[in-house]
This record gives C-alpha cells, structure tokens and sequence, in this order.
C-alpha cells in the first residue's frame, strides 16, 4: 500500500506498482469501440501508460495533450492513458481535442488494471479511482520506469518518463 496525497491531505492506494525490470501484468482494458485491448496487443512497440483518476479534470486532461504531443516524435511507441472513464468520455476528450497520438482505455468494466497493478485509491473523495502514475514498458512489457505522482493534482515527470524510453 502506498499513500499519495490529494491538495495535501493523504490517500492510501491498493498496493505498490509493478517494480521496475519486472514484466509488467496483463490486463483487459475497454478501447474506445468498446473492443477489448491487453498488454499483448502492444507487443513488439514500447508503451507508456499514462494513468489517471479522470480525463474530466485539468491536470488529467494535460498530461493526456502533453503525452499526445510528445508521442508524436516518438517511433515505436504506444501511449495508452488509462482510467475508470467511460469509452464515451475518453472519445468525447480526444475527438473535442483533435488528439490522434495517444490510445485511450478505460477500466470500467471490472477494475481489475487498478487492483493488478496496485495503484486504485482506496480512500479519500476520489476512493475507487486510479492514483495517477505513469509507467514505461519496453518491446516485451517488461518495466522500465514508474511513477506514482505523491500530490495527485500534479502532472507526473514527462521528462524522466519519456527519457526511460
């Protein structure tokens, strides 16, 4: 269990995540088509997963653009942002903000990515939802980065996660 805090006052989440040179779990995650995307799916590309509690919130809404935009530049590289949203909600976002770069997933149907990967918040107003994290794999889903952001309305460490790549 780690604690994070959210405007200063502290929040514990589920668990600890992936450590860095372990493989990464699978999951099964909810595209926007509602079709079903896991780990496998992105075998062979590097992949960032950008985790958040929600796309409706400002510092979300950002690290979702900036991670557009740097994925942009990057070659064989997936970046999937990650929360309890609705498909809807991630379509509504991107579609609204022309954002083309980036893959969005959501974790609404059973929870299981935020239990698996031990980053859902277990108390606090946002109880339930994912603690916001970034975490980089490489070709074959093995860690190479994370970070569980400490404040969650702070945007996590681009740089340091971009340059794991």
């Amino acid at each position: 269990m780690a604690t994070v805090t959210l405007k200063g006052n502290a929040i514990k989440t589920s668990g600890e995540l992936p450590k860095v040179g372990t493989k990464a779990p699978d999951f099964s995650l909810t595209a926007n088509d509602l079709s079903t995307k896991k780990l496998s799916d992105f075998a062979g590309s590097k992949v960032v997963l950008n985790i958040f509690p929600s796309v409706d919130t400002g510092t979300c809404a950002q690290s979702v653009r900036q991670f557009n935009k740097e994925a942009s530049e990057m070659k064989n590289t997936k970046v999937l942002c990650i929360s309890h949203d609705l498909p809807f909600a991630h379509a509504r976002f991107c579609g609204a903000e022309g954002l083309e770069n980036v893959i969005s997933l959501s974790d609404f149907k059973d929870g299981s990515f935020g239990k698996n990967y031990g980053l859902n918040i277990t108390s606090g107003p946002l109880e339930a939802l994912h603690s916001r994290c970034v975490i980089v794999l490489d070709e074959k889903g093995t860690v190479l980065y994370t970070e569980q952001v400490p404040e969650i309305v702070d945007e996590p460490n681009y740089e340091a996660a971009l340059k794991a790549l």
